[in-house]
């Protein structure tokens, strides 16, 4: 189902697939239900056999949550599955005891119970919701759990269409159901769980969308991949990104028009269609060794044309955020990432139990994210800048809860004029980031990938 605001106001054009009412599901007292339960979808085009999955109302993506900046969200968990789960709300700057890292403040939600959350999100933007409870987390997002936030901005960007696109890879077994290796060591001590099956929307082919030439249309792109980096490019149009983990930027065209979207990230672009007929734009992701690329989505241009678009003006600064960052004054800290396969390590190679379980480490210790002393303990307003030293030979993707970084530039000591909530560190590459520690808590410092958070790479930081 391609999601758009049409889809929320009741008119859906042809070539989109509206959510269902049991996903927009809502109590009587104004909270949105988001029901942990097994589904199907429609994953491969008829006559395929639908794909069971795990879903909120038993659908992927979940209902999608909406509100203006300013508004208060609603949401209450059920949980319909024979696991505990628990919610991230991956990206969003909210407090401690609403983040979601079952361990740390808020408790899980087991099987039968329920959980309200009710909060006022600071900023607006594109945000994730996933779910967060060892050792389950991986599977759970693996089979469809998961949902999209938008917060709109209080002056609305322009745009002829407005489309929440979630990216996904599924792992199949020949009759199109969910291969059930979770937690694979093969996955685990590489890259970690990667599909043949790529999608939008839980659709594995899409037909194309036709637009008038020279509308202009938002993208929201959404990596819910458990472990895939998504190795987008597209193909024609005029191309402008505007946000990035759900904060806005300057305006900017990506390198050679394409984008690495780490597990869990957003990206926000404005895409210019040509202005004539009988042309088309392609979002495209780029195989890896053993797949081939993917046309994930066509826009092809049909009808009279759209007068010229407006300028893509940069968004006011958010005032929440630092205008500046002290690094003379920063808690500084290397962190070490270690583990995973090696050139030497035989390809029969499986590690089990304990041994699994400390495949990765931050600085020689293996954890879970919830156990141990803290990586640091700074008070309110400190600023922290870390080193993210990967001496594995896979990228790593290195989320940091309830708050935003810079990206400090290799070569000196300015920074990429975004923020972020996850970094990717290459392969035996050190990356720097700096942010400043402005929401008091336990936070979560680990790995995106699932595989590897699950199996030593997660640790967490304190802010008192």
């Amino acid at each position: 189902m391609i999601l758009t605001r049409r889809t929320l106001f009741g008119a859906v054009a042809a070539s989109v697939f509206p959510l269902s009412e049991a996903a927009r599901a809502e109590d009587s007292d104004g909270f949105t239900q988001l029901v942990a339960r097994p589904g199907v979808i429609p994953l491969n085009p008829a006559p395929a056999a639908q794909t069971k999955i795990w879903g909120f109302g038993g659908d992927a993506p979940g209902p999608l949550l909406r509100v203006k900046l300013g508004q208060e969200i609603k949401a209450r968990l059920v949980n319909k599955l024979e696991q505990p789960t628990a919610l991230l709300w991956r990206g969003m700057r909210v407090a401690n005891e609403i983040a979601g890292a079952a361990g740390q403040a808020p408790k899980y939600t087991a099987p039968g119970e329920s959980r309200d959350f009710r909060f006022t999100p600071p900023d607006a933007g594109t945000y994730f919701y996933q779910p967060l409870v060892q050792p389950f987390s991986g599977e759970q997002l693996g089979r469809g759990l998961y949902g999209v936030v938008i917060v709109d901005e209080p002056q609305p960007i322009f745009s002829d269409s407005d489309l929440v696109l979630v990216l996904d890879d599924w792992r199949l077994d020949s009759s199109g159901q969910i291969v059930p290796d979770f937690d694979n060591p093969a996955d685990v001590i590489r890259q970690g769980r990667l599909g043949a099956v790529a999608s939008v929307n839980s659709r594995a082919k899409n037909p194309p969308l036709t637009f008038a030439p020279g509308a202009r249309l938002r993208l929201r792109l959404v990596n819910a991949a458990t472990a895939r980096i998504m190795d987008l490019a597209f193909q024609g149009g005029d191309l402008k990104i505007i946000a990035l983990d759900g904060q806005f930027c300057d305006p900017f065209e990506p390198a050679r028009r394409a984008l690495p979207l780490g597990p869990g990230a957003r990206c926000e672009l404005l895409l210019d269609l040509p202005p004539v007929e009988a042309q088309s734009c392609k979002l495209i992701l780029r195989g890896e060794t053993e797949l081939p690329d993917v046309t994930l989505l066509e826009f092809k241009t049909e009808g009279a044309a759209k007068p010229p678009a407006p300028p893509i003006l940069p968004q006011p600064t958010n005032p929440l955020l630092p205008a500046q960052i002290r690094l003379e004054k920063a808690k500084k800290l290397d962190l070490v990432i270690e583990g995973g396969a090696t050139r030497t390590t035989p390809s029969n190679f499986k590690p089990t139990g304990d041994a699994l379980r400390r495949t990765w480490s931050i600085n020689g210790k293996s954890g879970t994210g919830f156990d141990g002393p803290p990586l640091f303990s700074v008070k309110k307003g400190t600023p922290v800048s870390l080193g993210l030293v990967n001496k594995s030979l896979f990228p790593q993707v290195i989320h940091i809860q309830g708050h935003v970084v810079r990206l400090l530039h290799d070569l000196d000591d300015g920074w990429e004029p975004y923020w972020r909530d996850s970094v990717i560190v290459p392969p035996l590459r050190t990356k720097h980031i700096a942010f400043v520690a402005d929401n008091p808590g336990k936070w979560l410092l680990a790995s995106a990938i699932m595989d590897h958070f699950g199996n030593g790479l997660a640790a967490w930081f304190e802010v008192t």
